[in-house]
């Protein structure tokens, strides 16, 4: 089973009732498990190994508060806000901007971006995955801080196209 099969699965308990689901394929075994709607544990083996790896794959409150907290701002800026097109999180990790703690950030405000640039990298078990942008334009906004966890579909630049 590779991530982006494990990354639906998660996707596909967030929206349903289930709480738990187990999946033992060959020499592979996942259990995701949801509390309040929130996916609160993945727990991914080998079937023969005995060390269990545990994985948080669901940031606090304070996620969805921090989003919440631009929407609140003065009418112009939501006026200004509608022709920006945001960049999203394909994955459930921790954000990074640059390469390395001594690299310069991939973009930062006022870049221009081209599509298939990459623009940061998340980090999800022990993979890193370069993030392209998908569209033409320049960055307005960067919405996460470095080394900050990050959900699925999480906001994290906005670009003026």
């Amino acid at each position: 089973m590779d991530f982006k099969q494990i990354q639906e699965l998660v996707k596909m308990i967030n929206k349903s009732n289930i709480s738990e689901l187990s999946i033992e394929q060959d020499k592979f075994k996942i259990t995701i498990k949801q509390k309040d709607n929130e996916v609160q544990q993945v727990i991914a083996v080998p079937a023969a190994a005995a060390p269990v790896q545990t994985v948080a794959a669901a940031a606090p409150v304070a996620a969805p508060v921090a989003v919440a907290a631009p929407a609140a701002t003065a009418p112009a800026a939501a006026a200004k806000a509608d022709n920006l097109v945001t960049i999203k999180s394909p994955m459930i990790g921790t954000f990074y901007r640059s390469a390395g703690p001594d690299k310069a950030a991939f973009v930062n405000v006022g870049d221009e971006v081209a599509s298939g640039k990459v623009v940061c990298i998340i980090e999800a078990m022990k993979l890193f995955n370069e993030i392209e942008s998908e569209v033409s334009g320049k960055i307005v906004k960067v919405l996460v801080d470095d080394a900050s966890p990050v959900e699925y579909d999480q906001p994290l630049f906005l670009v003026e196209p």
